[in-house]
Parts: structure tokens; sequence; C-alpha cells
């Protein structure tokens, strides 16, 4: 049974995160602070971390910053502040995702799937769409049986929007998720490598424009 540790100031809320995954056989650890996650997490390490930003005393983006100095656990971010700049200070404090209160049960549980599946080696990580094949594992990318010749930074930006369909991801978070936060480079590094990865997929004859898409303003999403 996998463990998520649940932290919020406000027992509401603890109580509704308890609700909705009790029923799916995780076992919920309900912490009201960020002092104590972080003393949990050094005694006892959970499988996932639903982290409220908004907290007395030691905030979200604090906790996690200091769990990321021993610990490599999966942490979602529960956040009220949909600002871009807000969502990409705590990508850059080590989340793994984030989620905009206020969220519904569909979506939280798929956040969830998602970023275990991401994280854990129980899940083959090879990803396929219409003949197109990214292995994580080999480092390889083909297309019906052809392999494509792309550089390290081409292969993440497609892995990462091949594991997480629909989602659209802004020049900035890609660059803290496949640089890092330390990278200096800006957004448009981003975009000629997406336009590189684009002109490789389309000389292989790969239906490309049904799957990779721009988001105007935004940056870039896979469809499958």
């Amino acid at each position: 049974m996998k463990k998520i540790a649940l932290v919020d100031d406000e027992q509401r809320m603890l109580d509704l995160l308890e609700l909705y995954l009790n029923p799916l056989g995780y076992e919920c650890i309900k912490l009201r602070s960020g002092e104590e996650t972080i003393a949990l997490v050094k005694k006892e390490e959970p499988d996932l971390i639903l982290l409220d930003v908004m907290m007395p005393v030691l905030d979200g983006f604090e906790t996690c910053r200091e769990i990321r100095r021993f610990s490599d656990v999966p942490i979602i971010l529960l956040t009220a502040l949909h600002e871009k700049e807000e969502i990409v200070k705590g990508l850059q404090h080590g989340a793994d995702d984030y989620i905009v209160k206020p969220f519904d049960e569909e979506e939280l549980i798929a956040r969830i799937h998602a970023v275990f599946r991401r994280t854990s080696d129980d899940f083959a990580r090879v990803i396929e769409c219409e003949g197109l094949i990214w292995n994580e594992g080999s480092h390889e990318l083909s297309f019906e049986g052809k392999q494509i010749n792309v550089t390290p930074k081409e292969f993440s930006i497609l892995g990462q929007l091949l594991k997480n369909p629909g989602r659209a991801y802004s020049r900035e978070q890609l660059l803290v998720l496949i640089w890092g936060y330390e990278a200096w480079t800006d957004g448009r590094t981003v975009d000629s490598h997406v336009r590189n990865l684009r002109d490789k997929l389309r000389k292989t004859g790969f239906p490309l424009e049904r799957h990779l898409q721009t988001v105007w303003g935004v940056g870039y999403k896979w469809i499958h």
C-alpha cells in the first residue's frame, strides 16, 4: 500500500483529501505544517507528498526546498496561486507537479497517477504513438522501425510531453524540467529545440500536426 503525506494547515482540506484517496487504497498521513513534514520524511519517507503552499511559518515552497536537500520523494504542490511565476517557483524548488485550487477529485487522482508513472520503476518507460516509439531505457526514438537521431534535450522535451498528454507546458516550465532552474538560457532555446524536433519528425512521415501542438501564448502540448 502506497503512503501519501497530506500537508495542509486546514483540517477540512486534509479530511477532503483523505476522503478522495482512502477508497483507492492509499494510506494517508495527515500533517499540519512544513516542520512536521520534514521530520516525517527524515524518519519514514512516504511514497508521495501533497503539499499546500500557503502555510504559516514554513510555507510549501520552503518545505519543498528543504526536503530536496536530502530526499527525492515525489511532491505535488497544492496552490491557490495560479500566476505563471508562482508555478515556475514551485518547480524551481523541486516540486514534481502542481494542482491549482480549487480542483476536483478526477484531476487530483490523475495528477497523482501521472507522478507515480514518471517516478516509479514499476512502470515501463516505453511510449508508442502511431508507430512512433520513445524508449527511455535505451534513449532511442524511432518511427516504424527506423531510428530518429535527436539530441538529448530534444529527446527529453518529447518525453516530457509524451508522458503527460493533453497538458500544456510553458516554455519556462520546460526550461526548469529539462535544463534545470539554474540554466542561463531563455524560452527561445526551447522554441529552437522544438522546431528542430518537428523538422526531424516530419521528415519521417509521422503525422506530427495531429500530436505536437503549439498553445499560443503558453507553450506546447502533446495530443495522443
